[in-house]
């Protein structure tokens, strides 16, 4: 990209990121105009208003490209808008798990984003589609949503790890495993209790590998369902999870396919999305090919269990 293919679309939600992020993205900032780059600054003032700018960027021809400055969640919504543009996306990460962006291989380092920049190697990424709002990462139903919905709940700006502490442990005790009926691509896979992870990318928080296939660009939406109805089972799911071999469990399920419905007959399991609170269920879930370019750094490997807890620590 050369500075008179047109302006970059700067997207950026000011109430995420730490100080030392903001001081990466000011500097790269500070690197494009060097270069001659024209730079248009938005600041989002909702996750609908990321959306609403992506849209417009996408439409706008004099706009070359878009870079978007925070979590999951406003990346989500960032990539939604650019769906179906050419405009490649450049990610800049500024949240709490940064999902995507440790998936794609950013670690936030100015160095490697210039790098980035200028190799201009660009990668196709899906989207999930569930009751028509979009997600990047992974969509949980079940245990995972009630946590989501109490540090929402608690919110009132950006947040750390150190907030989901009271929420899980909370939900542990309280949660009760509602049961749920899993149909993928039409074949009825399961019924009854259980957690249920459904998404683009192999790693969840703090480097899980969930759902370890996942490829965000093969066109596939990746499913694992645990069957649990105990505080017990939870926290032996949790110990498979971490050494890697719940997929080879009986009572694991691991599928993919490109459209899944999830039911219930109760009203109490609750769902997140990219780390937000997701839609009630009924869920009709769908995968969309191929939806926006990514440029990312070539040849790099998503962040591990060990690396993400020592960008926590800081």
């Amino acid at each position: 990209m050369k500075p008179c293919d047109g302006y970059i679309e700067y997207i950026v939600n000011p109430k995420s990121g730490a100080t030392s992020g903001k001081l990466v993205w000011s500097r790269f900032e500070e690197y494009l105009k060097k270069k001659k780059y024209e730079i248009r600054n938005n600041l989002t003032r909702s996750l609908s208003h990321a959306c609403e700018l992506a849209t417009e960027a996408a439409k706008d021809s004099d706009c070359a490209m878009v870079i978007a400055i925070g979590g999951d969640g406003t990346i989500r919504e960032v990539a939604h808008g650019l769906e179906g543009s050419s405009k490649p996306l450049l990610i800049l990460p500024g949240g709490t798990e940064n999902l995507l962006a440790n998936e794609l291989g950013f670690d936030g380092k100015l160095k490697n984003i210039i790098r980035t920049f200028e190799a201009q190697y660009i990668r196709p990424l899906d989207l999930g589609n569930i009751n028509g709002r979009c997600f990047t990462s992974i969509a949980g139903f079940g245990y995972d949503g009630e946590v989501v919905k109490m540090v929402s709940a608690q919110r009132s700006g950006h947040i750390d790890h150190y907030d989901y502490f009271w929420p899980i442990w909370r939900s542990f005790w309280n949660y009760r495993f509602d049961p749920m009926k899993v149909t993928i691509d039409g074949e009825d896979i399961f019924e009854g209790r259980g957690l249920v992870f459904v998404g683009n990318i192999s790693r969840y928080a703090i480097g899980l590998q969930i759902l370890h296939n996942a490829n965000y660009s093969d066109g596939l939406l990746d499913i694992c369902i645990y069957k649990c109805a105990s505080q017990s089972h939870l926290v032996k799911h949790s110990l498979m999870t971490i050494v890697k071999h719940h997929s080879n469990c009986r009572d694991v399920i691991y599928r993919q396919g490109k459209k899944i419905s999830i039911i219930s007959d109760t009203d109490r399991i609750r769902t997140e999305i990219d780390g937000d609170p997701g839609p009630s269920l009924p869920a009709a879930i769908n995968v969309i090919p191929n939806a926006v370019q990514c440029i990312v750094p070539e040849n790099a490997k998503p962040a591990g269990i060990r690396t993400r807890i020592k960008r926590a620590i800081g």
